[in-house]
Order: C-alpha cells, then sequence, then structure tokens
C-alpha cells in the first residue's frame, strides 16, 4: 500500500464510483449516495489493505465491480458478484382442464416472484421435467400428471446455484378420484354447467317475461286505440 497512489473502487451501473483511498490527502472516503443510495450504510474499506466489504448485502447489489490501482501506471481487476434471494418452497396443487385424463391426475408445481432458477420434477431421484428462468423475475408453473393408484414417490425442487427447496407430493391428499371426493375435475366441471345452465335458465325466463309483458302492452294499446275510433 505505501507504494500505491490511489485505489478506486466502482460498480458497473454508469460505472459509478463508490469508494477509495487517497495517499495525497491521506484520506479514506465512501459514497453513500451513488446509485439512490442503495450503497449507504453498507460499505466498509480497509485502509490497510484496500479491500472492500458490503454488508447487508441484497440482489440490488449484484453486477461487476471494478477495482482500480493508481502508481506508476494504472492497472485494474473485475468482479463479477452474484446475489441470491432466500428460495420459496414450490406450491404443488391439483388443476382440472378439458384435456384431463380421467385415468391421471393433473398437477402443477408453481412458484412466485423468482429468478435465475430451475423448477423441476422428480420421480425419485430421476429427473423427469424441468423449466428454467433468467435475470427476469417472474411467477411459473411446471406440469405433470400421475396415475391415481401410483405409489412412487414425487417431488418438486426450485435451486439456484447455491440452495434449494423441495416439496414432496402427497398423492393420496391431492389426487382423490371422484368415488372418492367431491373435488374432481368431473365434479368442478359437472358444478359449472350447472350453474352456466341455471344462469342461461334465468336469461330464457327473462326475455320470455318481457316479452310477454311486451304482447300485452301492445294488445292493450290496440284495444284504447279501437275504442277511441
Amino acid at each position: 500500500m505505501k507504494a500505491v497512489d490511489q485505489i478506486q473502487w466502482s460498480f458497473s451501473i454508469k460505472n459509478s464510483f463508490i469508494a477509495g483511498i487517497f495517499k495525497q490527502t491521506n484520506s479514506m472516503t465512501v459514497y453513500d449516495d451513488v446509485l439512490d443510495g442503495r450503497f449507504r450504510d453498507r460499505l466498509k474499506l480497509n485502509n490497510q489493505t484496500g479491500s472492500l466489504t458490503i454488508t447487508n448485502i441484497t440482489t440490488q447489489h449484484a453486477g461487476n465491480y471494478k477495482l482500480s490501482i493508481f502508481k506508476s501506471k494504472i492497472s485494474s481487476k473485475a468482479f463479477r458478484v452474484s446475489v441470491y434471494a432466500r428460495l420459496p418452497f414450490p406450491v404443488i396443487s391439483r388443476y382440472c382442464s378439458s384435456s384431463s385424463s380421467s385415468s391421471y391426475c393433473s398437477l402443477l408445481c408453481s412458484v412466485l416472484n423468482v429468478r435465475n432458477v430451475t423448477l423441476s420434477w422428480y420421480k425419485g431421484n430421476s429427473l423427469l421435467s424441468s423449466i428454467s428462468v433468467s435475470n427476469v423475475s417472474i411467477s411459473f408453473s411446471l406440469h405433470l400428471e400421475v396415475e391415481y393408484q401410483d405409489k412412487n414417490s414425487y417431488s418438486c425442487v426450485l435451486n439456484n446455484p447455491i440452495s434449494n427447496q423441495t416439496t414432496h407430493l402427497d398423492i393420496t391428499q391431492l389426487c382423490h378420484t371422484c368415488s372418492d371426493s367431491e373435488h374432481c375435475c368431473g365434479s368442478t366441471e359437472a358444478v359449472m354447467q350447472l350453474v352456466l345452465s341455471a344462469l342461461v335458465g334465468v336469461a330464457t325466463i327473462i326475455i320470455v317475461v318481457y316479452d310477454i309483458r311486451s304482447r300485452r302492452a301492445e294488445q292493450d294499446q290496440e284495444q284504447i286505440h279501437t275504442s277511441g275510433i
């Protein structure tokens, strides 16, 4: 450090200076207010080694950092910092669609507002399917169909490069046949059909009543007109 005239740390966004050591003024500075204050009260600069520590780091601090060392000439080193948020547990739910088979239970494994992750279905230790997302924070699901009497173990796994969360499928709880539970695709569709039929029936009755009243009103008007003549 004695031969070093100046050290500067910068962050990739707008190449913003976030910390520095200056030999001429024998001072050390951290720039808390840059980039909307995202580094405020988080930077610690070692005056002896020039190393930089970011405390309470979050995903908004992920990116490229550059260390510039000024001596007789300028040298620099680049660092890529990745920050991963705590992963939520994936949620397994049953869903029904017009294409659902009566022999199979349709399932969705879903996660909300995640990025840089992979969502996978496993049968035991064997990978069945997976889907990955990049930097964009989104919500997504992965489909699986199992037979109602399937005795195998299934699990849905959400993972990133440093951690994972697993939810195990309880087939007996989610995958009931119609004889076991009213909450099945056939029952749901039947209820929807009944509701739609009822709505259509009510609408038909209203139209018929309106038509009858309109005809009576027209007949009354004709009788009044005839009497006036």
